[in-house]
């Protein structure tokens, strides 16, 4: 397997895991400040970068049962939240393809 290279961000506000600043996400790709997560405050994100993806395992959440996978950063493994894969709820598929990261586990980069 080859070299492994992590991704730049460049925009005015860039979220980093909080262990080693590596970059995560753009602030511009928040869906939705308003999730909790095991930490406390968590955002949706549209997309994430320079992450890992544990194998799918169907949970039961607050908001009822989903597919999701752990995520962490690639560059420490520490777990940083997690992505949503399946919503069995109708109102609930927005959430599909998006990410949660938790305030908690993130710094400003930038």
């Amino acid at each position: 397997m080859g070299l492994s290279y992590n991704v730049y961000l460049n925009s005015s506000r860039i979220y980093g895991c909080k262990t080693c600043k590596t970059h995560l996400a753009n602030h511009d790709d928040i869906a939705s400040r308003n999730f909790r997560g095991q930490h406390g405050k968590a955002y949706l994100f549209k997309s994430v970068v320079n992450i890992n993806q544990s194998e799918a395992s169907e949970r039961s959440m607050t908001t009822g049962r989903h597919v999701v996978r752990d995520i962490s950063c690639k560059q420490c493994k520490e777990t940083v939240g997690w992505k949503y894969d399946k919503a069995y709820e109708a109102s609930e598929k927005y959430k599909e393809g998006m990410y949660i990261l938790e305030a908690e586990l993130l710094c400003t980069v930038h």
